[in-house]
């Protein structure tokens, strides 16, 4: 009875030590703590992500809300929807916005380029509800496509009820959700012409409003240029971020921070430490040539020379082996036709026999199908190859 007795305490000694004391496996391996409640650290390159402490939390995000809402606009501007010179007549309504603004006045207009400005640098709600308007006619309708794009990147645990955040209710998402649309946001080009501007004037607006960027790090922290604040009495603090360092960018994610200061120190923190550790090695780049002769068949030419799709990098801790392997997988010979752009097949990153990624082979030229006149011309050429290659070897004797 007595051994019995004292695996029985053993036992609860062990279950009463996990469950007032959860281990917190991930963030073991940080030289220092987290205090805020969520927050997320991922290389944007490959997605991969180095920290994470709740990730699918749902919290109020204040104006990190406002991600999607340049998102949405950066979309619109590329699919030709809206132009950066196009007027932008503010409503009374967005000029009603409180909290963050740049005092925008009802009637008054402003390029677009102009009110994005203030969106990405001093996160202005009566900017943000004047471009919404522009593109969806209400702001009811723009929040509805927000919603509908969260779905189709795959935020799952999202909601929008406005396009500035001021509302708390029913206006959350997480540290993993905000680092999927941050990361797409990151591949328009045209956002860090804003976003990395630490003071500047609206000189389009009529009160010339001085512009400060709300993100300390772009100013205080090496190679931050991103991307997004956010604070209210609910959400409290915080921030997404962005720095570029060499060939690794990353982005670091803090929710409910106690303090400002909290909030860009963490972050800080975060990334300091994936600057440390980490490193991105270039594979390839688009379209350098990857593989050349390749066969084709039933076309005006028989060979072509494959390209690579997109640029490739990969994280490793620093100090590891950077010995890949390129593997091209190609179904030889192609039969045309075949445009240029076509894919034609992959590369294959491979290391320690193990695949890590891969990106596609692409078509270096348009290859039409061969006609009789093509066949006819490709019959005498081969006839004249071989009669000149036997005359070389007569001479010869």
């Amino acid at each position: 009875m007595k051994r019995i007795s004292n695996k029985v305490v053993a036992f609860l000694l062990c279950f009463f030590i996990l469950l007032f004391f959860p281990l917190s496996i991930l963030s073991q391996g940080l030289p220092f703590e987290i205090e805020s409640p969520s927050a997320l650290l991922m290389d944007y390159e490959t997605g991969t992500i180095l920290f994470e402490k709740n990730p699918h939390e749902k919290l109020p995000i204040a104006s990190i809300t406002k991600v999607m809402t340049t998102l949405l606009a950066l979309e619109a501007i590329e699919d030709g929807r809206i132009g950066l010179d196009e007027e932008v007549t503010v409503s009374e309504y967005a000029a009603s916005m409180g909290g963050s603004q740049v005092f925008l006045e009802g009637g008054e207009k402003l390029p677009v380029s102009a009110i994005l400005k203030a969106v990405v640098v001093s996160s202005g709600n009566d900017a943000s509800v004047a471009i919404a308007e522009k593109i969806s006619g209400t702001e009811e309708t723009f929040v509805s496509s927000m919603n509908e794009r969260a779905k189709e990147l795959g935020m799952k645990n999202t909601r929008f009820s406005d396009c500035t955040g001021l509302s708390d209710e029913g206006n959350y998402s997480t540290v993993y959700d905000i680092s999927i649309m941050s990361r797409e946001l990151l591949k328009h080009p045209i956002f860090f012409k804003w976003s990395t501007i630490w003071l500047d004037n609206l000189e389009e607006a009529k009160n010339n409003t001085e512009l400060t960027n709300t993100n300390r790090l772009v100013r205080f922290y090496d190679g931050c240029d991103g991307i997004k604040t956010g604070s209210t009495s609910k959400a409290k603090y915080c921030l997404t971020a962005t720095a570029k360092r060499g060939n690794l960018r990353l982005i670091s994610i803090i929710l409910a921070a106690p303090t400002s200061k909290t909030r860009f120190n963490e972050a800080s923190k975060l990334m300091d430490y994936g600057f440390a550790n980490y490193e991105a090695i270039p594979i390839i780049r688009k379209d350098t040539l990857v593989k050349e002769h390749i066969d084709i068949i039933g076309g005006k030419e028989m060979v072509l020379s494959g390209l690579a799709s997109e640029d490739l990098s990969l994280l490793q801790k620093k100090g590891e082996s950077e010995d890949y392997e390129l593997v091209n997988i190609i179904e030889e010979p192609i039969k045309a036709p075949i445009k240029r752009g076509d894919v034609i097949g992959s590369v294959l990153v491979k290391k320690d026999g193990k695949e890590l990624d891969s990106v596609d082979i692409l078509a270096d030229r348009d290859i039409e199908v061969a006609n009789i006149y093509d066949y006819f011309v490709r019959i005498i050429l081969n006839w004249s190859s071989a009669t000149d290659n036997k005359t070389d070897k007569t001479d010869d004797k």
